[in-house]
């Protein structure tokens, strides 16, 4: 197996461990070999020229455009999909039944904000998983695109490719930017029966969601 698929593997057994120093030592390991792997994975050229792949967003064209689509409100059904992942492999969300699932609707890989905020959740991606949260990245990009993405960044959880038919899932959950060809920057928390208890359309979409408000809707799920 190669490294992100070693990783994914990880991450899928990991919720399944007992609390305790074990669980936690294991995932201070995980951490530690993906800080190798983006150190060492490359030779010396490799790692420059990977380097400055990683900062590309740095230079990218701005997106600041306002809101434009609403996106469904909590208390709704969350409409089930199948998209593919990185590897071709289809996710489902009735495939998490029973978990609570963070769906992360965002415009494109390499842009600015989606960069830092993709980012943001591979760093806190412990506290996402402390709460047995699954967290799911979704896209019009492509699953190549998304697969040079994750490698690029470090990325361990899913990007799901909604590149065909085009948008179709962001137009189901209503964050489908039509004049763009992309969807909103939105959150949205679905609890293990499926229904939505938090969402979030950002109103610019610069505006990167504060993740404190994320944890603080997975602790409201957790307290029942």
């Amino acid at each position: 197996m190669r490294f992100p698929e070693l990783a994914r593997r990880f991450l899928e057994l990991e919720p399944k461990l007992a609390e305790g120093p074990e669980k936690e030592a294991l995932s201070l390991l995980h951490a530690m070999l993906q800080e190798l792997w983006r150190e060492v994975g490359a030779r010396p050229g490799e790692r420059e020229g990977l380097e400055a792949l990683r900062n590309l967003y740095k230079r990218a064209p701005k997106m600041e455009a306002p809101r434009v689509a609403p996106g469904l409100s909590v208390g709704e059904r969350a409409p089930d999909f199948a998209l593919p992942d990185a590897q071709g492999n289809p996710v489902r969300l009735s495939d998490f039944r029973g978990r609570p699932v963070v769906l992360v609707f965002y415009p494109l890989d390499w842009s600015p904000g989606c960069s830092q905020q993709l980012d943001l959740y591979q760093a806190e991606l412990p506290e996402f998983e402390r709460r047995d949260a699954v967290l799911l990245g979704i896209s019009v990009d492509s699953i190549y695109c998304h697969g040079a993405f994750a490698f690029a960044r470090g990325l361990t959880f899913p990007l799901l490719a909604d590149f065909h038919p085009k948008g179709e899932v962001a137009r189901r959950y209503r964050v489908w930017r039509e004049e763009d060809g992309f969807s909103e920057r939105a959150l949205f928390v679905v609890d293990p029966e499926g229904i939505i208890r938090y969402a979030h359309v950002s109103p610019y979409l610069h505006h990167i969601p504060p993740i404190e408000e994320l944890f603080q809707a997975l602790d409201a799920l957790r307290r029942g």
